[in-house]
């Protein structure tokens, strides 16, 4: 492998990811339909919004001078946009999205991995009707093509880039993975197909597959674990899956309830936000989150995310990216 060079300089690059994350969010939101509205940093612990991820990460908390309550630092807007959906009074068919920024403090630092985390949080809302594998797959193929079009767009502008992705995306399930390739990890079977497809949406993330293994770990509280996945693509110069979106047609009472008992957290029934779900006062929803960093990385040919991030690295990180003449910001 050639010794690596970035094709961007540092401010050529900042101003790169900037059209980046302008023109993608300006073509998703009119793909779905989306709205851009402002979102919280922290939200108390108390109510049930926070997404608890994995159910392992911990997320940043810190307490309230005035009022002695605990607030945490978002891990993502899961719960609060399908919240904020139904204060706002969106009807079907029309969403919002938002700048999502977050902390995970346990994340282990990679190329692709850092403990900033920012996102595209998007939500709509949908109707009974609309909770199918094929509405799932429909919206997956809209941010897909949104994709396809901010990259064709990036590589215009700067002939020095080539973004190399297949103009189809094509749907497997986790089940289906785990059949083809038995003897490999979750993350192992993710590579080969993304290296036999090219970009790929793994289906049915969540649950215990036949092995009774988990392809992945999601809260109970959001996705349903039937109607949900991951877009990931080929990333050639890491050879690895590179995900990029994490999203799914979120729970409806049923699926709450039997995915909070497969996990044994129906205490969490008791939750307000669960409450108000179980009461039908939530609007059924789709919704997911798309990386901005990751999606900057892979339109910009960069060969570590903090390339287009801003973040604290450990020295160990620090030095083999100077080794191999990769430039953190």
């Amino acid at each position: 492998m050639a010794p690596y060079t970035s094709k961007l300089g540092l401010i050529e690059t900042e101003v790169a990811i900037k059209f980046v994350k302008d023109r993608f969010e300006s073509v998703l939101a009119r793909a779905l339909d989306l709205t851009r509205v402002s979102a919280p940093l922290f939200v108390l612990r108390s109510v049930g919004l926070n997404d608890n991820l994995n159910g392992v990460e911990r997320p940043v908390s810190f307490d309230i001078l005035e009022t002695g309550e605990i607030a945490e630092v978002v891990q993502s807007l899961a719960k609060w946009k399908r919240y904020a959906l139904g204060v706002y009074g969106f009807e079907p068919g029309k969403g919002l999205y938002t700048d999502m920024n977050a902390i995970r403090r346990d994340e282990v630092c990679d190329p692709l991995h850092s403990l900033y985390v920012d996102q595209w949080d998007w939500e709509k809302v949908i109707t009974a009707q609309d909770r199918t594998i094929d509405f799932l797959k429909t919206t997956v193929r809209k941010i897909y093509a949104a994709l396809l079009k901010t990259a064709r767009e990036v590589d215009a502008l700067y002939p020095v880039l080539a973004t190399d992705l297949p103009e189809d995306i094509v749907f497997v399930s986790s089940q289906e993975l785990e059949d083809r390739y038995p003897a490999l990890t979750p993350e192992q079977r993710e590579r080969e197909a993304v290296r036999e497809y090219g970009a790929v949406f793994v289906t049915q993330i969540g649950g215990k597959l036949r092995s009774g293994i988990k392809h992945g770990g999601r809260a109970p509280d959001y996705d349903d674990w039937s109607l949900n996945g991951d877009i990931v693509v080929y990333y050639p110069l890491l050879d690895c899956a590179f995900e990029l979106s994490s999203m799914g047609i979120r729970v409806d009472k049923a699926s709450l309830v039997s995915q909070l008992k497969e996990e044994g957290l129906e205490e969490r029934l008791n939750l307000p936000f669960h409450s108000m779900l179980m009461e039908d006062k939530l609007p059924l929803t789709v919704g997911g989150g798309i990386g901005q960093s990751r999606l900057c990385m892979l339109l910009l040919n960069k060969a570590h995310i903090g390339e287009v991030q801003a973040s604290v690295w450990p020295e160990t990180v620090r030095e083999a990216c100077a080794a191999d003449n990769i430039r953190l910001l």
